[in-house]
């Protein structure tokens, strides 16, 4: 049986603790989580004979539109759920403590980019503020509140507001973050001069502009905005962690996740670095669901700790993030 949740999950600092807790989460889960305990006895698969994450069947994450993915009795805080088009159905992930997800984000925003308290944090994210119980929105919320400064907020379309902000605060720390159409959208209009600016795009065109690859827009962004580099982050609604790339999309993902690249024709076989594949996802935050992700998307390895996200696979629904096709 495992315990309640353990935030010394943050504090992972070595392979071998990694898989300490993965194993003992799986163990947990693959009883525990009704869904995905049937998963895995599709799959035939003896919980006790795992004894390495890289062994750990992967839920594909379409199971977080069909149904309820969750590991608890507890009653449920919130619920997050997945922007859409039209004619797809929203991911849900049922959230029994927001005190994780907020541990999570901060302990890996506090190890990129340090105190929330050392910016003016600028929210682009009309795609996100337009419907309700959206992670990121959450996320940024809180950032906001943790900057404690009155100029910190959220620009829905309101452009010359937001150029103005940035202007005003010329000698300030800005944190400006935006879906990546919003962004793209702004730099058609204006131009920044600003020496201590960080701009992040979520990723996601949601259907609003042509598909691009990621260098295309990180070059638009970079003349319009100033700045020798656009970070990026990567995250979802049915993950509790974050990863980041400070240049060229090149994800740091949080020590408490571990991102393993799938062969696109056989899924329980891992290809070597350097190769294309599906992502999976193990995420220790989703204590109270299911840790261990197969995701649609599409990317490869790079270094020891670091990898790309590359596009999406075909048949899978049109999301608000990572839909960009990198060089």
């Amino acid at each position: 049986m495992i315990p309640n949740f353990d935030s010394s999950i943050f504090t992972i600092d070595s392979e071998n603790t990694f898989n300490e807790y993965a194993i003992r989460l799986f163990q947990y889960q693959s009883v525990h989580c009704t869904v995905y305990a049937s998963f895995i006895k599709h799959l035939g698969i003896q919980p006790h004979t795992i004894t390495h994450y890289s062994q750990i069947p992967c839920l594909p994450i379409s199971f977080f539109k069909s149904h309820t993915v969750v590991s608890s009795s507890l009653p449920v805080e919130t619920i997050f759920e997945s922007s859409k088009t039209t004619g797809t159905i929203a991911s849900k992930h049922y959230i029994p403590s927001l005190n994780i997800y907020r541990q999570s984000f901060m302990t890996m925003f506090k190890r990129i980019y340090g105190n929330p308290q050392e910016y003016i944090f600028f929210a682009l994210l009309p795609s996100y503020l337009e419907r309700s119980n959206s992670s990121l929105v959450y996320m940024i919320q809180h950032l906001i509140q943790e900057s404690q400064n009155t100029a910190s907020g959220f620009y829905l379309n309101n452009f010359d507001d937001l150029h103005n902000a940035i202007q005003t605060y010329s000698h300030s720390n800005i944190f400006l973050i935006g879906v990546t159409f919003a962004l793209l959208d702004f730099a058609e209009q204006y131009t920044c001069n600003h020496n201590n600016l960080i701009v992040m795009e979520t990723g996601g065109m949601k259907g609003r502009k042509k598909e691009m690859i990621r260098s295309e827009v990180h070059e638009i962004l970079q003349k319009s905005f100033g700045v020798s580099h656009i970070h990026s982050e990567y995250g979802m609604t049915e993950l509790l962690s974050q990863a980041y790339a400070l240049r060229n999309g090149e994800f740091t993902p949080a020590p408490w996740m571990k991102v393993l690249i799938r062969d696109m024709y056989d899924p329980r076989y891992y290809v070597p670095n350097g190769t294309h594949g599906g992502i999976n996802i193990i995420d220790l935050a989703n204590w109270y669901s299911c840790a261990f992700i197969e995701t649609q998307d599409i990317g490869r390895i790079l270094h020891t700790n670091t990898f790309s996200v590359e596009g999406r696979i075909d048949s899978s629904d049109i999301r608000g993030c990572n839909l960009m096709v990198q060089s």
